[in-house]
């Protein structure tokens, strides 16, 4: 099953993979996102880590306040990384809720603190706000 940008999302995984080879689990999650952004640069993927979005409210004019994503890859793709044990609803709640404030459909959820690397990629809809997760 092809699935939408799996060109970029495949390139992502095989980063985070690398990554996890290199370091194991057990450490903080920054050193992570340096870990993945050298591998990001090695795969010739173009991204902005750590890019301020405003969170609106309703129909109020001013930003009620901001969130830092991860990283946004080729500007389609949104990643957010974890170093947990297991990832967790309200982690997946948290990726859902990043792609609706970027205006983003798919979004990678790559937990490096567990023995094994973990991801979960998931679409939000542009249509409905309806998504499926795909393994």
């Amino acid at each position: 099953m092809e699935y939408k940008y799996s060109d970029i999302t495949e390139k992502i995984i095989g980063a985070s993979f690398e990554v996890h080879k290199f370091l194991g689990n057990g450490f903080q999650e920054v050193i992570y996102q340096r870990a993945l952004a050298y591998e990001f640069i090695m795969a010739g993927l173009e991204f902005q880590r750590e890019i301020e979005q405003e969170i609106f409210y309703k129909d109020l004019d001013e930003p009620i306040g901001t969130r830092r994503a991860d990283f946004v890859v080729e500007h389609k793709v949104l990643v957010e990384i974890k170093a947990i044990i297991q990832l967790e609803d309200v982690h997946i709640a948290q990726i859902l809720n990043y792609l609706r404030a970027y205006k983003l459909e798919v979004g990678l959820l790559i937990n490096f603190g567990s023995k094994s690397l973990t991801f979960k990629r998931l679409v939000l809809s542009a249509k409905s706000d309806n998504h499926n997760l795909n393994r």
